[in-house]
């Protein structure tokens, strides 16, 4: 089981959002509405205060390559660095 939360804050305007879900639907195993699915694949996407919680299962030989490409795609789309909170990356509120 993964469950990790990254640095996206809930407050983030409607344009954000559209570029994480552009970031979601790239990304393999996508199933829609959040969620990626396939062989002993069950990962699901929420906002929450914390941030973007990232939970499920996916095997971890898939999930470390899946995680870093995922998080690279966002640090891209949103431009900053995105990864989880409690290892130091920072929230952004001034959104541009």
């Amino acid at each position: 089981m993964h469950d990790i939360n990254l640095n996206i804050h809930y407050t983030a305007p409607n344009e954000v959002w559209d570029k994480i879900e552009e970031v979601y639907s790239s990304m393999p195993y996508w199933y829609g509405d959040d969620c990626w699915r396939g062989d002993n694949i069950d990962i699901t996407a929420s906002v929450e205060p914390s941030g973007i919680q990232i939970a499920g299962n996916m095997p971890d030989d898939i999930w470390e390559e899946w995680y870093e490409e995922l998080k690279k795609k966002l640090t891209k789309v949103l431009g900053y660095e995105i990864g989880e909170p409690e290892y130091g990356y920072e929230f952004k509120y001034d959104w541009d």
